[in-house]
């Protein structure tokens, strides 16, 4: 069957039916001629899913008693839902008060402005660190009468481990902001906050010239090569920014046209830590602190004196950016720092066990899940819509869930610091302002996990979690949360709509693309 038809067939099943609200709290054993059931089973075994692995739990938020279920205890890998997971235990085992300090601090004897011993720059994981407030502690150790450090400058990184990067994680998204390394001390080139990134601006000069390109923030520890020409007046825009696998080196290709605004693209950089001590360095110099040694690593002393330091946001405001925009190096950070909050362990391994514990005391088999990161870019990640369901529902008995609620991406919402990944996405339905859920997407998977209130004011959570696609999922995850969102007591029926054709599933979310 056409594709385009079998969606048809879809809109065509798929209606607001008069379903009571009390039914909503029956079994779905006890729903089989439903309306609502058949509605839902319509949409998960369209034609077009043939070959997926779908699965959909809904809940009644209140009591937890099932509503639908379709292979729910059937384990996939959840994308970006994994964050679902990592932010609720962050907020339990952390707080919702918990900030990360980076500090600068000296160890040897200061006299008439001259630091005889290192100079230690210490970090914890902050994402939320900016260039200007590396320049600000630069400015503190100027004004503490330090003007030359006879030794090093020493980066402690030594918060976290040094592995940088996930299981599972692909290797030719290594380039892409998205897919960050991770270190203890990072920077972020903007107020989205993605940590261990630069941006790569490419603008034109006169037609037939090369482009000139320039890094925010401004540094030395990357290397341009650019071959990026300006185009003609109007023409299009190719310009691709790629660093190159294992390197600092970054190509710039392509055209931009004359007259045209600059092109920004952004770019990981090897190795943050790095680029955080040459970006300080430099900030020390700009403030008339010369620091004579070279620059190393290692941990600051204990009794070295703080002559600086900087704390971030609380964790109850960073979860915006993170949960709406699908910040996967908020993810993976905060997974370090409950490992090093509970075991003293700033790991992986060691997070990922204390968020796996915590999991079961909501009410999830720690056994029947696997989690290798907190994002969900690893492949080798397992977990059902039942499972993250029961998260939903634990979530709600919790003193954080207002802010981890309101953190959700908001259906149809135009504002990206509201609506996030979601902004595109159910506008004027049923489900706009209404749904609050979170997206995840990769190439062949697509989630969508959260809670909807029905017209008649039942409050419900779901959970969709699709694996093997062949094209995007979406239209049938906005299909499930719009029919949910509009059903009411008496209605009369009214179509949910699908797209007559399913989009590309391009393999990442929204806000990856920094343009959608």
């Amino acid at each position: 069957m056409p594709r385009s038809r079998s969606l048809a067939l879809v809109l065509a099943a798929v209606a607001f039916a008069a379903v009571p609200a009390a039914d909503l709290a029956t079994p779905a054993s006890a729903q089989t001629d439903d309306a609502l059931t058949r509605d839902l089973d319509a949409i998960t075994t369209s034609p077009a899913l043939a070959g997926a692995d779908v699965g959909l739990v809904v809940r009644h938020a209140d009591t937890g008693a099932l509503v639908y279920s379709r292979e729910s205890d059937e384990r996939g890998q959840p994308a970006s839902n994994g964050k679902l997971i990592s932010s609720a235990t962050a907020l339990d085992i952390l707080g919702p008060d918990h900030r990360f300090r980076t500090t600068v601090a000296a160890t040897g004897p200061h006299r008439a402005g001259v630091l005889a011993g290192d100079l230690h720059l210490r970090g914890t994981g902050d994402p939320t660190m900016l260039a200007a407030d590396y320049d600000a502690l630069a400015a503190r150790v100027a004004a503490s009468g330090v003007e030359v450090v006879r030794g090093k400058l020493v980066a402690d990184d030594t918060w976290f481990d040094a592995v940088r990067l996930g299981t599972g994680w692909a290797w030719d998204d290594e380039p892409y902001y998205y897919n960050a390394q991770i270190s203890a001390l990072t920077v972020s080139p903007d107020t989205d906050y993605d940590a261990g990134s630069i941006i790569v601006r490419v603008a034109p000069g006169a037609a037939g010239q090369p482009a000139t390109v320039t890094t925010e923030p401004p540094t030395d520890y990357v290397t341009i090569a650019n071959t990026a020409v300006t185009g003609p007046p109007g023409s299009a825009s190719s310009v691709s920014v790629e660093r190159q696998h294992g390197t600092n080196v970054i190509a710039v290709r392509g055209s931009v046209p004359a007259g045209g605004a600059a092109a920004r693209e952004w770019s990981t950089v090897w190795e943050p830590t790095g680029l955080v001590t040459s970006l300080f360095r430099d900030a020390l110099a700009r403030h008339g602190v010369r620091v004579l040694g070279g620059t190393g690593t290692g941990t600051t002393p204990a009794g070295a004196r703080v002559l600086g330091e900087h704390l971030s946001m609380p964790l109850s405001e960073l979860l915006v950016p993170f949960m709406k925009l699908s910040n996967n190096m908020h993810a993976e950070i905060l997974v370090k720092t409950v490992g090093r909050a509970v075991s003293g362990e700033g790991s992986w391994t060691a997070g990922l066990r204390a968020m796996t514990a915590k999991l079961g005391e909501w009410g999830v088999d720690p056994s029947a899940v696997s989690l290798r990161d907190g994002s969900g870019l690893s492949r080798m990640d397992q977990v059902s819509p039942d499972q993250l369901a029961a998260l939903l529902l634990a979530a709600r008995r919790e003193p954080w869930f207002a802010t981890w609620h309101d953190s959700l991406p908001v259906a149809g919402a135009a504002d990206r610091m509201v609506g996030g990944t979601l902004r595109n996405r159910m506008r004027g339905t049923p489900a706009e302002g209404n749904v609050r859920a979170k997206t995840g997407s990769l190439t062949g998977v697509s989630a969508l996990s959260g809670y909807v209130t029905t017209a008649d004011g039942v409050p419900l959570v779901f959970a969709m979690i699709s694996n093997d696609t062949l094209t995007s999922a979406k239209p049938f995850e906005d299909a499930v949360a719009i029919r949910l969102a509009g059903h009411a007591r008496g209605q009369a029926p009214l179509a949910v709509g699908v797209a007559p054709e399913p989009a590309p599933d391009r393999g990442v979310e929204c806000s990856w693309t920094k343009s959608c």
